[in-house]
């Protein structure tokens, strides 16, 4: 401890107060309202270490007028209700490993600079409601044993609550935060409720021993949490950063103008993810979700290699890249290839170096598998055929069957009847040029051949 601690007792950490020697907790009543009396608004309040009651603070925030200058109660300890209601600090506050034995209540408190409870612990309700700070807030390492109400707060300058525990209901609806919120390592024992939320958020790595209902209009990342119960996810205007995510319960994502990655989720129980506008989907790869259902998504960059379950995936409304159209000229044989317009994986762009990046490492026999689980995925049959054809383009690109290739030319894999009727029209064109030919040149020869003369009567005498 950096403070000349109570003299009283050698068990008291509270700060002495000068010229007694004394914490205020242990001085007499004369001394006490002497002390208090030293108490300005927008002067220092030093309450280290001391252990306060609900009276002794009441008395020392009227004496303040519930304006207290720079606040360092570092240590404290409060052992009944500690209400910091409307009350208004001028400067910085510091509650680091503080202890709250019951309620503890910041609610509409305003601070003008920063707040750090690091390391504080709150046996009780923790209210933050509708509290105001202009600097940055601080719960790094910190313990909420019961609820924890942070709803309408505002944080000017973000919150860190790295490995913070809340082992009961938490609530951050319709907070503020001005810059990042970050809540790494922190577990939650009972249902969070972050709905309506502004600003950057992270829960990456956290721990959701229930249900997590969040919803932010900044970019939200949730990477490598686990969800013990449902995850009900709402993101506008923004991206949300799902990889290396495992959720036990139910998965609900539901996107607004945004932008989703869940490579390397693990989606245990039943999984959507909506988009209403324009919403994209980075990455599937590596992913387990057995029952995941994608509603009106743009997966046109979307990368599915590696994907756990294809056959378990649906899409309704979702569209794909197409393949570029027109004749191409290449070092491999053959040297000469046309393609035909189709819906296409973004693995298969990669694959052939037709997106921008780095070539994609994908075999074409895992996508002629993955093309192939996946082709009764869409709704609507259009993108099945493209994706059958896809399949057999796949393992015709593997080298493996020289058949694949004539069966591609002949009738696109019996996918594409035009080119079918194409062959067939050239062939009786040919047929019946050859035909013509053949006619034609029969009659010139009959034309230009000489008859022979026939002998008259007089070839006889």
């Amino acid at each position: 401890m950096d403070w000349v601690t109570c003299s009283r007792s050698p068990s008291c950490t509270g700060v002495a107060r000068q010229p007694y020697g004394s914490c205020l907790s242990h001085l007499s009543p004369e001394q006490l309202a002497d002390a208090l009396a030293a108490i300005r608004p927008g002067r220092l309040l030093d309450l280290r270490g001391t252990t306060i009651d609900g009276e002794l603070l009441a008395r020392v925030l009227a004496a303040a007028e519930g304006r207290p200058g720079r606040a360092r109660m570092d240590l404290a300890r409060f052992t009944g209700e500690a209400r910091f209601t409307e009350v208004s600090f001028q400067g910085d506050v510091s509650l680091d490993g503080a202890r709250f034995d019951r309620l503890a209540s910041f609610f509409d408190a305003c601070f003008a600079g920063n707040v750090s409870f690091n390391g504080a612990r709150f046996a009780r309700q923790l209210s933050f409601h509708g509290a105001r700070v202009r600097g940055h807030a601080g719960f790094d390492k910190a313990v909420v044993g019961s609820d924890a109400l942070f709803g309408q707060a505002v944080f000017v300058r973000g919150l860190s609550a790295e490995r913070a525990r809340f082992d009961g209901f938490a609530t951050f609806d319709g907070a503020e935060f001005g810059e990042l919120a970050t809540f790494r390592g922190a577990r939650f024992g009972r249902t969070l409720s972050f709905k309506k939320v502004r600003g950057r958020v992270g829960f990456e790595s956290a721990h959701f021993a229930s249900g997590a209902y969040l919803s932010a209009t900044g970019r939200l990342a949730v990477t490598g949490a686990r969800v013990d119960g449902a995850l009900d996810l709402a993101v506008e205007d923004s991206s949300v950063d799902l990889r290396k995510v495992e959720v036990r319960g139910t998965t609900a994502v539901r996107l607004s103008r945004a932008h989703a990655d869940l490579e390397s989720a693990v989606l245990h129980g039943p999984a959507t993810v909506s988009g209403r506008g324009f919403c994209t989907i980075s990455s599937l790869r590596g992913a387990v979700a057995p029952d995941l259902s994608l509603f009106s998504l743009d997966l046109s960059a979307c990368r599915f290699a590696g994907l756990a379950h294809p056959s378990g995936l649906r899409l309704t409304g979702c569209t794909f890249a197409f393949t570029p159209r027109g004749v191409r000229f290449s070092l491999r044989w053959p040297p000469l290839r046309w393609f035909s317009k189709r819906r296409a994986l973004a693995d298969e762009h990669g694959w052939r170096g037709w997106s921008h990046g780095p070539k994609d490492l994908s075999s074409p026999d895992g996508l002629a598998v993955l093309y192939d689980e996946l082709r009764h995925s869409p709704d609507d049959d259009g993108t099945a055929a493209d994706f059958a054809f896809g399949a057999m383009e796949m393992r015709r690109a593997a080298g493996r069957r020289w058949w694949l290739s004539l069966y591609w030319l002949l009738c696109g894999y019996g996918l594409r009847t035009g080119r079918a009727v194409a062959w067939s029209m050239l062939l009786v064109a040919v047929t019946a040029g050859a035909v013509l030919w053949t006619s034609t040149s029969h009659a010139a020869r009959r034309v230009s051949t000489p008859r022979p003369a026939v002998p008259g009567p007089a070839a006889h005498h």
